[in-house]
Parts: structure tokens; sequence; C-alpha cells
């Protein structure tokens, strides 16, 4: 692997999937999770590309003006707009809603807020695990609860939830993580059963993607394992692959854009696995 870097790809305008608004529900607007950094970021700038309204949720302001910042100077064509919100906080989650229906009608929600921690079953800190479900299952529970009676206000809606190949497979040290995937994909089937075709859901499931959280892993990975972050990458991360190569934020949003659209109307209950053969293949 040629040119190694943690270094989080810049994403530019030839990244991102065009598709035009025409895919898309007529003045619909976007909730993003995790809006603020990673893929959440880029899946903002992708749907604002395609003209898609898009308000972003995260609970950092900084993150959010970057989002934002980003998207003025690609000059897209949806509106975009931040919202600072805890994501663990029912009230908060409401008035983050209610800001959003504010913005226009609310037809898609994409949960992709998450974290990490490393650690073992027998040393996982119960704090970090109940932090972790708050985030990545509850909130997406609760915010599926709150935006479907606003989909059915309108013509329906799309529910996008980030899943991962830790959805479907279990490695070493990420016992919650993997629990949360898990149930993630099993409230996707369960919105896709409850939506009776005028909401639908999916989820977009991929191999290791270089964010910052991605970064944060990586190093802990490697303090906890005694390796190299490189080691870290090429063999335990990839090895399993046939693509020897992490994603890039713009790939997964791109995934996102397409699930979304039109041309994803029959993926209902489903899941884009994307993971260079990590769950399908092996040595």
């Amino acid at each position: 692997m040629e040119g190694f870097s943690l270094k989080p790809p810049t994403i530019t305008h030839e990244d991102l999937l065009i598709l035009g608004a025409d895919a898309f529900m007529d003045d619909a607007v976007a909730v993003v999770t995790g809006a603020g950094s990673g893929i959440g970021q880029a899946t903002c700038l992708a749907l604002s590309a395609n003209g898609v309204t898009v308000v972003g949720f995260d609970i950092d302001p900084e993150g959010l003006a970057e989002t934002t910042a980003l998207v003025e100077s690609f000059d897209l064509g949806g509106d975009h707009h931040e919202v600072t919100a805890d994501l663990t906080d029912d009230t908060a989650i409401d008035a983050a809603i209610e800001t959003a229906s504010e913005v226009g009608q609310l037809g898609y929600l994409l949960n992709i807020a998450g974290m990490q921690h490393i650690a073992s079953i027998a040393e996982f800190p119960m704090d970090r695990y109940e932090l972790l479900m708050n985030l990545m299952v509850r909130a997406p529970w609760y915010l599926t609860k709150r935006m479907m009676p606003h989909f059915e206000e309108g013509s329906g809606g799309v529910i996008a939830n980030m899943s991962s190949i830790h959805g479907h497979v279990a490695t070493q040290d990420k016992g919650a993580y993997i629990t949360a995937k898990h149930a993630l994909n099993g409230l996707t089937k369960a919105i896709a059963a409850e939506g009776e075709g005028a909401i639908r859901s999916f989820t977009v499931s991929v191999g290791y993607v270089l964010t910052p959280l991605m970064v944060d892993q990586i190093e802990s990975t490697a303090r906890s394992r005694g390796i190299s972050e490189r080691a870290v990458v090429e063999d335990v991360m990839l090895g399993p692959a046939q693509t020897k190569r992490m994603m890039t934020p713009a790939e997964v949003a791109n995934l996102f854009v397409f699930g979304l659209s039109d041309h994803g109307e029959h993926l209902n209950g489903g899941d884009l696995l994307w993971d260079g053969g990590f769950t399908t293949t092996y040595d």
C-alpha cells in the first residue's frame, strides 16, 4: 500500500454522484445526522449537489459550520441548514425535528451519526456501552418514530441507516458496535414492514472508510495490539478484503444518494453491501 496516510481525503465536486433533482421527491427536506464530519458531512454535500434541501444534525457546532462552508464553497444546488443537537437527548431531538420541519416538508432521514470504542466484552465500560447504544440504536429509533408522521403528512419518505460489515460479521473488541449495527438492520426491516410502500428504508454496509472516527480506531487498535498503524490497516482491516483500499466518505455518500433516489424504489428493507469482498469471500 504505497502512499500510506491516515489523513481523510479532501472531497471534490467530481467525487459526487449527480443524479439530478428529478430523481428525488419534489421539495422534500433531508435530515442527516452526524453531519459535522466524515460520511455525514460528505452525504450533506452529495445531497446538496443533487438539489436536495438538507438539514444537518450534529453535536459539534464547529463541524456543522465546516459542512455549511463546504456546501457554500462548492456552490451546490440544494439549500443547507444546520442544527446543533445532542442525539442522546429526546428533548433535543424533538426541538431539532421541529426546526427541520420549519424548513419544508420532511421526506428523508439519514441516520449516520456513530461512535466506536475498542475493548473486549469483559472489559467494556458500561458507560461507553450505554452511550454508544443511545447514539446508534435508540436515537435512530426515536428519530424514526418522530419523523414518520411528517412523512405520512406528505407524499411518503425514505429512511436510510448507516450499517457496516459489522452488521453482517463480527471481529474482536467491537462488541457494542457490532450489536448496534445488527440492531439497525432489524430496525430497517421493521420500518419497511410498517411503511407499506409509502415509507421505505434501507441500510448501507461498507468496509473500512477513512474518516476521523476511523483514524481514532486505527490508532486505538494499534496501541491495544502493539502493532503499527499501517499493519492495522493492511493486515487487520483490509486483510480479509479483496479490494485493498479503504473507501472514501464521498463513495459512501454516493450510495446513500442512489438509495434515496427514484432509482432505489425497490430497495426496501434491504442492504447496499459495498465491502470489497470482505464478507463474501475468503482465502
